[in-house]
């Protein structure tokens, strides 16, 4: 089974690296947030990539040509100009790098990627990390039978929560996340027909796809209780190397 990734986006809001890289390409802890993605994934055993490129696709590309060569063993022939991998690393991932466009929407880049599906898949966006049961998900997906799985989750909390008695501050609480409330989180389980409700490459997946699956009755929501954490800002980021750095990073669920 295939995982889609939608890497295309400019990620305007952290234009300090952006500027230099698609968004996907700035790293936690030395590696790109784009392998942090994959390699969740690929514990759980789908190793299967499709990536949509568009903003910088040439970086993506290039990384992953040099991420293949800098974990094989390699022979170089000096006499032949021939260049030999020899695999010696556990990461057998098969990845197709698809250029979907630099001004796609997120439904049109979606849109691009079925036709490389070849049935039921996962998709996510390259800009987010959780602790999500990528298998739950999937037998949740099939049970139901419906065209598209979203992970419900609960947002991320920015500040610290202040409980009030008057004037004094009864209880403080710096929550990692709000108890009311559920948001996209962006790791989906899609069936091919999802290119149905996508009009064209202009199309967002968060507007008019989603809403009229949800109409039809065909989007259903997996609840993720766990670690969920998008990088939209420099403050994310931030927040995201600081746990990694710490060796306590929730979603580092692989050796």
């Amino acid at each position: 089974m295939k995982v889609g990734i939608l890497a295309g986006g400019v990620g305007s809001r952290l234009s300090e690296e952006t500027v230099v890289k698609p968004k996907p390409m700035v790293e936690i802890g030395g590696r790109p947030i784009l392998w942090h993605i994959m390699m969740h994934y690929a514990t759980y055993g789908f190793k299967d990539f499709v990536i949509a490129l568009g903003y910088k696709g040439e970086v993506i590309k290039r990384y992953m040509a040099d991420y293949c060569a800098l974990e094989s063993d390699m022979t170089v022939d000096l006499r032949t100009g021939k260049i030999e991998l020899h695999r010696h690393h556990s990461q057998d991932w098969r990845v197709e790098l698809i250029d979907t466009g630099q001004h796609t929407g997120t439904g049109g880049r979606i849109k691009r990627l079925v036709p490389h599906m070849g049935g039921t898949f996962f998709m996510t966006w390259g800009d987010g990390v959780s602790t999500v049961d990528l298998r739950a998900l999937l037998a949740f997906h099939k049970r139901h039978g419906k065209i598209a799985t979203v992970t419900a989750v609960r947002p991320p909390a920015r500040f610290g929560r202040l409980d009030l008695e008057g004037d004094r501050v009864a209880r403080f609480a710096e929550k990692p996340q709000l108890e009311e409330g559920w948001i996209n989180g962006a790791f989906f389980v899609l069936e091919p027909e999802v290119a149905d409700y996508i009009p064209d490459d202009s199309t967002m997946f968060e507007q008019g796809p989603l809403e009229r699956l949800a109409k039809d009755g065909q989007l259903m929501a997996w609840r993720h209780e766990g670690f969920w954490q998008c990088m939209d800002t420099l403050r994310d980021k931030v927040l995201l190397e600081r746990l990694w750095e710490s060796g306590k990073a929730p979603w580092k669920i692989w050796d």
